[in-house]
């Protein structure tokens, strides 16, 4: 069985969650699985380009595969939080969403001028939070190398707003 098929036959579909008429992907039983788990992080790692000095992950679940990614890169990883969680100095950056805005943040100096950052998260709707996401590690002067999710919800059409950064956009899965 492929990877892909692994991860379509552990993800939950959960109904009417956030909000009735959206089919949640609920990536958490995954996380049941330390063999499939580290086949992701396996994946993610075998596709970074050269010269990644940081992954960035977004609150929450880009931690989960980001940040072992990391590790086996030998590069740092960069937490981007709602803003108020981190304990330092922070830059912010804050953007649309269809019900109001919010903002993110990271600490002041997480990235500097020279670095060439991947983020990633769980899933690619819009791609509203990792456009700001790009932004924000822009804003310090660093590079966007790409983005990484496990799910892409292609519909969405989330990746049309990345490729303003990047062309090296990866998902496992889409639907």
């Amino acid at each position: 069985m492929t990877l892909k098929e692994k991860i379509n036959d552990t993800i939950r579909d959960v109904e009417d969650f956030p909000k009735k008429g959206i089919v949640f992907k609920d990536i958490t039983p995954i996380l049941d699985d330390p063999s499939l788990s580290e086949e992701i992080v396996d994946e993610f790692y075998l596709s970074l380009p050269k010269g990644v000095t940081h992954i960035a992950g977004i609150e929450s679940r880009g931690f989960l595969f980001g940040f072992p990614a990391a590790m086996k890169n030998k590069s740092g990883f960069v937490l981007i939080r709602k803003k108020g969680k981190l304990p330092y100095k922070t830059v912010s950056v804050t953007y649309d969403l269809e019900y109001g805005t919010a903002e993110i943040e990271m600490h002041i100096d997480a990235v500097k001028t020279g670095d060439k950052v991947i983020i990633h998260d769980d899933l690619l709707a819009t791609g509203g939070t990792a456009v700001a996401a790009a932004k924000l590690i822009q804003s310090q002067g660093a590079e966007i190398l790409g983005f990484s999710f496990v799910v892409e919800l292609a519909f969405l059409e989330g990746r049309k707003r990345l490729e303003e950064f990047t062309s090296n956009i990866t998902s496992i899965v889409k639907y």
